[in-house]
C-alpha cells in the first residue's frame, strides 16, 4: 500500500519576507564612480521603508510555489522602480522629507536628483535582464506597462493641482495609475513566477489594497503624529493636493466653508494649514476617510477569498492587509 506524505510548506509571514529581501537588497547597488551621481541613488535606498512593493512579489510568489530566485531579482527592479519615481516625485511635490531624512534633491540638487532617479530605472531593467527568458516576455510586458501607469498617474496629480475642482471618481483613477497598480503588479509579478495563470483576483487585491493605502496616507497627512508619520504633515494642504479629504471636503462644506477653502487654496496665508484642517474637522472627513478606507479594504480582501488556492496560504496576505491599515507611519 502506497502512503502519501503532504508536506506543508511553510508560508513566510510579510515580516519574514523584509527580513529576507533586506539581506539580499542591502548592498551597494551602483559603482563607485561618479560618486556625484551613484551616491545619491544609494542615499534614497539606505533610508529604508516598509520595502512593501517587492515583498509584495515575494507574497505573491510563494502564495502558488516556494520562492524562486527571480522573484528576488523581480523585487529588486520593482524597489529601484519604486524609489525613481520617489526621487522625481518628491522634485515636482518640492517636499522637504522623505522617511524623516532630507530628499534627495534637497541635499543633493535637482539635477542630480533627477540624473539619480534615471540611473536607478536602467538598473532596475538589469535585475530585470536576470529572470529566466520563458518568463522574462510576460515579466517585462507587465513592468512596462506598469511603469507607464505610474508616470500617467504622477502627470494628472501635477494636472489635478491647476484645477479648483477635481471629481472623486478622476482622483480614485489618478490613485489607481499613481499608486495602486505597483502594488497590484508587484503581486502579479510574483504570481507569474510561481507558475499561476491570470492572477486577475491577486490583481484586483492589490489594487483595491493600494487605494485602501492612500486613503491612509492623505488620512496621515492631515491628522498623523509628524513623528511617527516621517513627513510634514499638512504638506498635501501646503502643495494644494486634490485628496480624498480635500475632494469630500470640497463636496460636503457649507457655502462659507466651500468659500474659505477656495480663498485659503488661492492665497496660501501663513495659517492655511491650521485652517484647513480645522474644516476637514468641522466636514468629519477624518470619520469618512475611515469608512471609505475599510470599503476598499473589504472589496480587497473578498478578491483574496476569491483567489484559487488553499486558504491557509492566504493568510499572509491578509495579515499584509491589516498591517498596512494599521499603519501610523
Amino acid at each position: 500500500m502506497r502512503i502519501c506524505v503532504l508536506v506543508a510548506m511553510h508560508m513566510h509571514s510579510f515580516i519574514e519576507l523584509s527580513k529576507l529581501f533586506e539581506e539580499k537588497f542591502n548592498s551597494r547597488h551602483f559603482p563607485e564612480q561618479p560618486e556625484t551621481l551613484y551616491n545619491p541613488a544609494q542615499y534614497i535606498l539606505n533610508l529604508g521603508g516598509k520595502r512593501i512593493r517587492p515583498v509584495c512579489v515575494l507574497m505573491g510568489n510563494q502564495l502558488f510555489n516556494e520562492i524562486d530566485p527571480d522573484a528576488y531579482n523581480a523585487a529588486a527592479a520593482i524597489e529601484l522602480f519604486h524609489n525613481f519615481s520617489l526621487i522625481h516625485d518628491d522634485i515636482m511635490d518640492k517636499a522637504p522629507m522623505r522617511r524623516g531624512m532630507e530628499t534627495v534633491h534637497t541635499k543633493y540638487g535637482e539635477s542630480t536628483a533627477l540624473l539619480a532617479g534615471d540611473v536607478m530605472f536602467v538598473k532596475a531593467y538589469e535585475y530585470l535582464n536576470k529572470i529566466k527568458l520563458a518568463q522574462l516576455q510576460k515579466v517585462l510586458y507587465l513592468f512596462n506597462n506598469t511603469a507607464s501607469a505610474v508616470c500617467e498617474g504622477q502627470q494628472l496629480d501635477m494636472d489635478f493641482e491647476n484645477r479648483e475642482t477635481v471629481s472623486m471618481d478622476e482622483y480614485v483613477y489618478m490613485i489607481t495609475l499613481k499608486t495602486s497598480v505597483l502594488v497590484a503588479a508587484s503581486l502579479k509579478l510574483g504570481a507569474i513566477l510561481g507558475g499561476a495563470g491570470e492572477g486577475n483576483h491577486l490583481y484586483e487585491f492589490g489594487k483595491n489594497l493600494g487605494i485602501a493605502f492612500q486613503v491612509q496616507d492623505d488620512y496621515l497627512d492631515a491628522f498623523g503624529d509628524p513623528e511617527k508619520f516621517g513627513k510634514q504633515v499638512g504638506g498635501d494642504i501646503v502643495a494644494n493636493k486634490k485628496t480624498f479629504l480635500m475632494i469630500h471636503a470640497f463636496e460636503t462644506a457649507k457655502p462659507a466653508q466651500l468659500s474659505e477653502l477656495k480663498e485659503l487654496i488661492k492665497t496660501n496665508p501663513a495659517d492655511k494649514v491650521e485652517k484647513v484642517m480645522q474644516i476637514f474637522r468641522d466636514c468629519k472627513v477624518d470619520d469618512w476617510a475611515k469608512e471609505l478606507k475599510n470599503i476598499y479594504l473589504q472589496t480587497a480582501l473578498k478578491h483574496l477569498e476569491d483567489t484559487a488556492v488553499l486558504s491557509v496560504r492566504k493568510k499572509p496576505l491578509q495579515e499584509l492587509a491589516d498591517y498596512l491599515m494599521m499603519r501610523e507611519s
